[in-house]
């Protein structure tokens, strides 16, 4: 599978640094929001346009510990979504997202 990606505020993602990560979203929905690298500026801009420290967490599939699907959402487009928590072993690094003047950008992938 190809890499997918998670937006998490920084402070967010500092807490609790010896647990799983379990954001909001895996208690509300069932699963954790991903992206892939061509998603992640527009996930970034519509979904934390007010974030000032917003971190992209880069995930390796095969270190997963919590089952990954691929899904479609209400436009058809298909976004990784894992069921459960993130252990922080599958990620490999996180990086402080760039935001220019028309909003946040990623170019790398």
């Amino acid at each position: 599978m190809r890499p997918i990606y998670h937006l998490v505020p920084r402070c967010v993602w500092e807490e609790n640094p010896d647990q799983p990560y379990c954001p909001d979203s895996l208690a509300r929905e069932g699963f954790i929001h991903c992206s892939f690298a061509e998603q992640v500026a527009w996930a970034a801009n519509r979904f934390y346009a007010e974030i000032v420290d917003l971190l992209l967490l880069h995930i390796d599939t095969e270190r997963l510990t919590s089952p990954l699907r691929e899904e479609a959402c209400d436009t058809g487009e298909i976004f990784p979504h894992i069921y459960g928590p993130l252990n922080r072993e599958a990620v490999v690094a996180a990086e402080v997202l760039t935001r220019g003047p028309d909003g946040w950008q990623y170019i790398g992938g």
